[in-house]
């Protein structure tokens, strides 16, 4: 099924210190990936301090672009959780100064209630 969802689109769950020995370039002193997630290129890191998009682009994908969203930039967010029927669950995040939220699917709601508790915590403190 993890194969199945990562090509319709949905987020699965990525091995934290493979990616974290991978990426330990982008993360300033102090940073940890504390949640990875991975599509069929692109990637969505949860770390102590802000949630990276990362979107690989081009034939190769060696180009990759880098969203950074500190979580103090967050206004709001949204999580819907799967059903019987529905094995997809989303967030959503309201970014300061964007009309419209950043969407992502995820398949089933593994760690999506501490994703919630990370964000929330970051933005309420």
């Amino acid at each position: 099924m993890g194969i199945f969802n990562t090509l319709i689109g949905n987020a699965t769950n990525v091995d934290v210190d493979g990616v974290s020995d991978k990426l330990k370039d982008i993360l300033f002193e102090g940073e940890e990936i504390v949640y990875a997630f991975s599509y069929v290129r692109d990637m969505i890191l949860f770390t102590t301090g802000r949630v990276i998009f990362i979107d690989k682009q081009g034939v190769t994908g060696k180009k990759k672009e880098f969203l950074s969203i500190p979580y103090k930039s967050i206004s709001r967010f949204s999580i819907e959780t799967s059903g019987h029927f529905d094995d997809d669950s989303e967030i959503k995040f309201w970014i300061s100064g964007m009309s419209e939220p950043i969407i992502k699917e995820f398949s089933g709601d593994k760690n999506l209630n501490e994703i919630q508790k990370l964000i929330a915590e970051a933005i309420c403190n």
